[in-house]
């Protein structure tokens, strides 16, 4: 069975024997639009319409048949094609065409090999900032729904102003167009569905838009005229260290407040999802305002947990700046839903909220260490220099036992 890549000029793109090997087959598979540019096939035709364990159970049977399959795909297979599922489920051999990015790259004249590639394509845009911020060349398949009319929307709405687009429709048709905008200009335009769209940065637009782990907490909105409700940055990155998170990690906060902690989640897991709750509404806002300041994705909802979690995915970590006097709860939820490996970090500031952590997660089968961070910060006085001390705050780091829980208590009573 072989599955052969096809552009959009249909048998103008193919090689001879790839031709040849059509007309010798007995059954022809493709999209409706495909099977069109061999309209005088003798063999049977199956149009893919959806329903991929369908088709496999189909092409077995055809295979064991003993009939010749020729499986049609755009541009290359194994590029967020076909291919790569039918080579999991059958024996076949892969003959790729140019792919769409290649075609692309090529008239805009410009190399990618050190392109960001991702896909929009039948999937959602969420989290889409977050993981291509500070990337100079971001390659995107598109599809109706997420049309560079959208995706530009979207993009300005976290202030990436910097990017220009390259759009290429109908790539390798009679009806191909391609063309430079500007973001704004986009909102305005209509594509071909069939479309690659290209951002394109240059180092100057990038520089002073990246912010490193530990954002000043004079960065983020906070309610007024009574600041100061955020986790402090250094128990911020010392909070984010117990967590370990990976760039994947599905990541909790819990009593969100700013955002901070989310949005310094998320910036680590790009490509993970981070979920936050906070009961104040006005908090909420804040959260909301700040990650479209620091272009983190995330998902805030307003709530007091632990009702609200269920709309939630498990997670790998869980963070919790505050509990709302729920905490046996809570913790309940949390330690239930916490996936293999992942850690709880919560931070207290009272030795009761210390004593009931510490006991909650015992009685949970998670073991604990406990970190007491005094912080205190340099401060001008006169031609001076004095320091101003932070409140106290306990972390809380929980993890299953089976999960390296007596490393843990090890490293607490060193």
């Amino acid at each position: 069975m072989k599955v052969i890549g096809i552009g959009d000029d249909g048998q103008g793109s193919m090689l001879p024997q790839y031709i040849q090997w059509i007309a010798e087959s007995e059954v022809l598979v493709g999209g409706e639009r495909q099977l069109q540019f061999f309209p005088d096939y003798s063999g049977e035709t199956i149009a893919i319409k959806g329903g991929l364990s369908e088709l496999v159970t189909r092409l077995k049977s055809e295979a064991e048949l003993g009939h010749k399959v020729v499986v049609l795909a755009s541009g290359d297979p194994l590029f967020y094609g076909i291919g790569g599922y039918l080579s999991s489920k059958l024996n076949v051999e892969i003959y790729p065409n140019v792919s769409s990015l290649q075609l692309a790259f090529a008239r805009m004249g410009q190399s990618w090999q050190d392109a960001y590639v991702t896909s929009v394509h039948g999937r959602s845009i969420k989290g889409l900032a977050q993981r291509i911020d500070g990337k100079a060349k971001v390659a995107l398949l598109t599809d109706e729904t997420n049309s560079p009319k959208e995706i530009a929307k979207y993009l300005l709405s976290f202030g990436m102003t910097e990017y220009r687009a390259f759009i290429a429709e109908n790539l390798g048709g009679s009806d191909e167009r391609t063309g430079w905008y500007e973001l704004q200009e986009l909102e305005e335009h209509e594509f071909s569905p069939l479309n690659v769209m290209i951002l394109s940065a240059s180092k100057d637009a990038l520089a002073g838009k990246r912010w490193p782990m530990g954002i000043d907490d004079e960065m983020f909105i906070q309610r007024k005229p009574d600041k100061g409700l955020i986790t402090k940055k250094e128990i911020r990155v010392m909070s984010l260290a117990q967590l370990a998170l990976q760039p994947d990690s599905i990541v909790w906060d819990i009593g969100t407040c700013t955002g901070s902690v989310a949005i310094e989640a998320a910036r680590i897991a790009r490509y993970g999802e981070v979920y936050a709750i906070e009961k104040n509404e006005a908090d909420l806002q804040n959260c909301f305002d700040n990650m479209h300041r620091f272009r983190t994705d995330i998902t805030a909802i307003q709530g007091r947990a632990p009702q609200g979690l269920e709309q939630f995915p498990d997670p790998d970590a869980v963070f919790i700046g505050g509990s709302g006097g729920e905490m046996e709860e809570l913790l309940h939820v949390c330690c239930s839903r916490l996936r293999p490996g992942g850690r709880i970090v919560l931070n207290a500031v009272t030795i009761e909220n210390l004593y009931e952590a510490n006991k909650a997660f015992k009685e949970e089968g998670f073991t604990t260490s406990i970190t007491l961070a005094q912080i205190a910060r340099s401060k001008p006085i006169l031609n001076l220099t004095r320091f101003e001390g932070l409140n106290p705050i306990y972390i809380i780091t929980a993890r299953h036992k089976e999960s390296g829980g007596e490393e843990m208590e090890g490293a607490a009573s060193e």
